[in-house]
Protein backbone atom coordinates (compact mmCIF):
# COMPACT_ATOMS: atom_id res chain seq x y z
CA UNK A 1 0.00 0.00 0.00
CA UNK A 2 2.98 2.47 0.56
CA UNK A 3 4.23 1.59 -2.58
CA UNK A 4 0.83 2.67 -4.47
CA UNK A 5 0.58 5.41 -2.64
CA UNK A 6 4.20 6.43 -3.31
CA UNK A 7 3.33 5.32 -6.85
CA UNK A 8 0.35 7.88 -6.52
CA UNK A 9 2.31 11.00 -5.59
CA UNK A 10 5.03 10.38 -7.42
CA UNK A 11 2.61 10.72 -11.00
CA UNK A 12 0.33 13.59 -9.21
CA UNK A 13 3.48 15.56 -8.26
CA UNK A 14 6.55 14.13 -9.54
CA UNK A 15 8.41 17.54 -9.36
CA UNK A 16 7.86 17.58 -5.69
CA UNK A 17 8.36 14.15 -4.83
CA UNK A 18 11.56 13.90 -6.75
CA UNK A 19 12.86 17.19 -4.42
CA UNK A 20 11.48 15.58 -1.03
CA UNK A 21 13.17 11.74 -1.87
CA UNK A 22 16.33 13.91 -2.49
CA UNK A 23 16.21 16.19 0.40
CA UNK A 24 15.03 13.74 2.70
CA UNK A 25 16.99 10.27 1.89
CA UNK A 26 19.90 11.59 -0.15
CA UNK A 27 21.42 9.09 -2.69
CA UNK A 28 18.25 6.58 -2.35
CA UNK A 29 16.59 8.94 -4.91
CA UNK A 30 19.85 7.55 -7.67
CA UNK A 31 18.76 4.46 -6.67
CA UNK A 32 14.50 5.09 -7.39
CA UNK A 33 15.30 6.82 -10.56
CA UNK A 34 18.25 4.06 -11.53
CA UNK A 35 15.10 1.11 -11.17
CA UNK A 36 12.14 3.51 -12.84
CA UNK A 37 14.51 3.67 -16.13
CA UNK A 38 15.74 -0.03 -15.29
CA UNK A 39 11.48 -1.15 -15.64
CA UNK A 40 10.74 1.09 -18.57
CA UNK A 41 13.34 -0.63 -20.87
CA UNK A 42 14.17 -3.85 -19.31
CA UNK A 43 9.95 -4.73 -18.59
CA UNK A 44 8.21 -4.35 -21.57
CA UNK A 45 4.80 -4.25 -19.01
CA UNK A 46 6.40 -1.46 -17.90
CA UNK A 47 6.28 0.43 -21.18
CA UNK A 48 3.58 3.45 -19.66
CA UNK A 49 6.26 4.89 -16.90
CA UNK A 50 6.62 8.31 -18.15
CA UNK A 51 10.69 8.38 -19.16
CA UNK A 52 10.85 11.79 -21.25
CA UNK A 53 8.93 13.63 -18.97
CA UNK A 54 10.53 12.52 -16.09
CA UNK A 55 14.09 12.67 -17.43
CA UNK A 56 12.90 16.17 -17.82
CA UNK A 57 11.47 17.00 -14.39
CA UNK A 58 14.89 15.15 -13.02
CA UNK A 59 16.88 17.46 -14.61
CA UNK A 60 14.63 20.28 -13.21
CA UNK A 61 15.24 18.91 -9.59
CA UNK A 62 18.64 19.04 -10.22
CA UNK A 63 19.26 22.71 -11.36
CA UNK A 64 17.98 23.50 -7.92
CA UNK A 65 21.07 22.10 -5.82
CA UNK A 66 19.54 18.46 -4.60
CA UNK A 67 21.39 16.31 -7.27
CA UNK A 68 24.42 16.33 -8.86
CA UNK A 69 23.37 16.25 -12.95
CA UNK A 70 26.59 14.23 -13.87
CA UNK A 71 26.02 11.47 -11.60
CA UNK A 72 21.99 11.90 -12.17
CA UNK A 73 23.07 11.14 -15.73
CA UNK A 74 24.93 8.20 -15.51
CA UNK A 75 23.24 6.48 -13.33
CA UNK A 76 20.19 6.57 -14.91
CA UNK A 77 22.19 5.89 -18.24
CA UNK A 78 23.31 2.66 -16.23
CA UNK A 79 19.21 2.02 -15.60
CA UNK A 80 18.99 2.50 -19.03
CA UNK A 81 21.60 0.08 -20.68
CA UNK A 82 21.04 -2.46 -17.72
CA UNK A 83 17.26 -2.88 -18.80
CA UNK A 84 18.04 -2.74 -22.52
CA UNK A 85 20.54 -5.66 -21.94
CA UNK A 86 18.04 -7.47 -19.74
CA UNK A 87 14.82 -6.92 -22.77
CA UNK A 88 17.47 -8.28 -25.10
CA UNK A 89 18.17 -11.35 -23.21
CA UNK A 90 14.67 -12.27 -22.85
CA UNK A 91 13.78 -11.40 -26.54
CA UNK A 92 17.12 -13.98 -27.36
CA UNK A 93 15.85 -16.27 -24.87
CA UNK A 94 12.45 -16.64 -26.36
CA UNK A 95 13.65 -16.02 -29.82
CA UNK A 96 14.09 -19.95 -30.68
CA UNK A 97 10.60 -21.08 -29.51
CA UNK A 98 9.25 -16.99 -31.36
CA UNK A 99 11.00 -18.66 -34.69
CA UNK A 100 9.44 -21.89 -34.56
CA UNK A 101 6.13 -20.95 -34.90
CA UNK A 102 5.04 -22.83 -31.88
CA UNK A 103 3.24 -19.11 -30.43
CA UNK A 104 0.17 -18.52 -32.02
CA UNK A 105 -0.03 -15.07 -31.57
CA UNK A 106 3.35 -14.10 -32.96
CA UNK A 107 3.29 -12.87 -36.65
CA UNK A 108 5.61 -15.26 -38.12
CA UNK A 109 6.13 -12.48 -41.08
CA UNK A 110 6.10 -9.56 -39.66
CA UNK A 111 8.79 -11.22 -37.24
CA UNK A 112 10.92 -12.28 -40.41
CA UNK A 113 10.85 -8.55 -41.69
CA UNK A 114 11.65 -7.31 -38.51
CA UNK A 115 14.66 -9.73 -38.29
CA UNK A 116 15.45 -8.24 -41.83
CA UNK A 117 15.08 -4.54 -40.52
CA UNK A 118 17.57 -5.38 -37.98
CA UNK A 119 19.84 -6.59 -40.16
CA UNK A 120 20.09 -3.64 -42.04
CA UNK A 121 19.21 -0.94 -39.85
CA UNK A 122 19.49 -2.46 -36.57
CA UNK A 123 21.97 0.25 -34.68
CA UNK A 124 20.10 3.31 -36.25
CA UNK A 125 16.71 1.80 -34.59
CA UNK A 126 18.19 1.07 -31.60
CA UNK A 127 19.78 4.17 -31.29
CA UNK A 128 16.61 6.40 -31.89
CA UNK A 129 13.93 4.14 -30.53
CA UNK A 130 15.47 5.36 -27.10
CA UNK A 131 13.28 9.07 -28.12
CA UNK A 132 9.83 7.05 -28.79
CA UNK A 133 7.57 5.93 -26.20
CA UNK A 134 6.87 2.81 -26.14
CA UNK A 135 9.02 1.68 -28.67
CA UNK A 136 11.91 2.25 -26.39
CA UNK A 137 10.59 -0.89 -24.29
CA UNK A 138 10.00 -3.36 -27.27
CA UNK A 139 12.81 -2.49 -29.60
CA UNK A 140 15.27 -4.52 -27.44
CA UNK A 141 13.34 -7.67 -26.63
CA UNK A 142 12.34 -7.48 -30.71
CA UNK A 143 16.36 -6.90 -31.42
CA UNK A 144 16.83 -10.17 -28.91
CA UNK A 145 14.47 -12.27 -30.63
CA UNK A 146 15.86 -11.21 -34.30
CA UNK A 147 19.68 -12.60 -33.21
CA UNK A 148 21.10 -9.29 -33.53
CA UNK A 149 24.38 -9.57 -32.95
CA UNK A 150 25.59 -8.80 -28.73
CA UNK A 151 28.32 -6.47 -29.40
CA UNK A 152 26.49 -4.19 -31.93
CA UNK A 153 23.26 -4.02 -29.42
CA UNK A 154 25.41 -3.15 -26.49
CA UNK A 155 27.73 -0.36 -28.45
CA UNK A 156 24.24 1.27 -30.05
CA UNK A 157 22.35 0.52 -26.78
CA UNK A 158 24.75 2.59 -24.75
CA UNK A 159 25.38 5.52 -27.00
CA UNK A 160 21.55 5.64 -27.27
CA UNK A 161 20.81 5.42 -23.64
CA UNK A 162 23.64 8.42 -22.82
CA UNK A 163 22.23 10.81 -25.67
CA UNK A 164 18.79 10.46 -24.99
CA UNK A 165 19.22 11.07 -21.13
CA UNK A 166 21.91 13.42 -21.23
CA UNK A 167 19.93 15.68 -23.86
CA UNK A 168 16.99 15.50 -21.63
CA UNK A 169 18.04 16.22 -18.95
CA UNK A 170 19.94 18.70 -19.54
CA UNK A 171 17.12 20.39 -21.17
CA UNK A 172 15.39 20.00 -17.81
CA UNK A 173 18.61 21.30 -16.12
CA UNK A 174 18.57 24.40 -18.36
CA UNK A 175 15.26 25.06 -18.75
CA UNK A 176 13.27 23.76 -16.18
CA UNK A 177 13.56 26.37 -13.36
CA UNK A 178 11.99 28.90 -16.06
CA UNK A 179 8.52 30.32 -14.37
CA UNK A 180 6.35 28.85 -16.89
CA UNK A 181 7.63 25.43 -17.14
CA UNK A 182 8.57 25.07 -13.43
CA UNK A 183 5.17 25.89 -12.33
CA UNK A 184 4.10 23.37 -15.40
CA UNK A 185 6.13 20.42 -14.74
CA UNK A 186 3.26 17.86 -13.18
CA UNK A 187 1.44 18.55 -16.36
CA UNK A 188 4.79 18.08 -18.54
CA UNK A 189 4.47 14.48 -16.92
CA UNK A 190 1.04 14.07 -17.33
CA UNK A 191 1.65 14.81 -21.07
CA UNK A 192 4.47 12.61 -21.43
CA UNK A 193 2.09 9.73 -20.06
CA UNK A 194 -0.54 10.36 -22.80
CA UNK A 195 2.18 10.75 -25.12
CA UNK A 196 3.44 7.09 -24.27
CA UNK A 197 -0.09 5.42 -23.63
CA UNK A 198 -1.50 6.98 -26.63
CA UNK A 199 -0.56 4.85 -29.36
CA UNK A 200 -0.25 1.71 -27.28
CA UNK A 201 -3.81 2.81 -26.99
CA UNK A 202 -5.39 3.30 -30.60
CA UNK A 203 -3.11 -0.22 -31.30
CA UNK A 204 -5.19 -1.95 -28.59
CA UNK A 205 -8.18 -0.67 -30.37
CA UNK A 206 -7.52 -0.96 -33.91
CA UNK A 207 -6.56 -4.76 -32.61
CA UNK A 208 -9.78 -5.82 -30.80
CA UNK A 209 -12.29 -3.89 -33.64
CA UNK A 210 -10.54 -6.23 -36.19
CA UNK A 211 -11.16 -9.02 -34.05
CA UNK A 212 -15.14 -8.50 -32.91
CA UNK A 213 -16.21 -6.72 -36.47
CA UNK A 214 -13.79 -7.21 -38.72
CA UNK A 215 -14.24 -9.59 -41.74
CA UNK A 216 -14.71 -13.15 -40.40
CA UNK A 217 -12.57 -15.88 -42.37
CA UNK A 218 -14.14 -19.46 -42.57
Amino acid sequence: MEFLNLAIELFRNADQFILHIAEAYGIWIYIVLFLIFFAETGIVICAFLPGDSLLFISGAAAATGVMNPIALILIITAGAIVGNTTNFYIGSWLGKKIYDGSIGWIDQSALQKTHSFYEKHGGKTIVLARFVPIVRSFAPLVAGAAQMNTVKFELYSGFGALFWVGSIVGAGYLFGNIPFIKNNLSLILIVGILAALGPFTIAMCIQLWKKYFGPKTS
